[in-house]
């Protein structure tokens, strides 16, 4: 298993939830200075995956992006309400 594709460790949680709120954060500000929902979420994933690119190289982020379709369709993408 790669780097890519390591499990999370406690710290490594913490700083996801962290970057989860900061995130979100700076979502709910786009969308109040009237940026669609839709255009966040395009401009999100380009800048998500060139940065995974550059960082594992096209191949490693080609196979994650592979699995997506069942890790979505399995609700792992599903964000509580309670969250936001």
């Amino acid at each position: 298993m790669n780097d890519f594709m390591r499990e999370d460790g406690e710290e490594l949680s913490a700083q996801k939830r962290e970057a989860f709120v900061r995130i979100s954060a700076a979502w709910q500000e786009a969308l109040g200075n009237g940026i669609e929902p839709e255009v966040l979420a395009h401009v999100a994933l380009f800048a998500a995956f060139g940065d995974l690119v550059a960082t594992y190289g096209e191949s490693a982020v080609a196979d994650f992006a592979e699995r997506l379709s069942t890790r979505i369709a399995a609700g792992e993408f599903t964000v509580s309400s309670s969250l936001h």
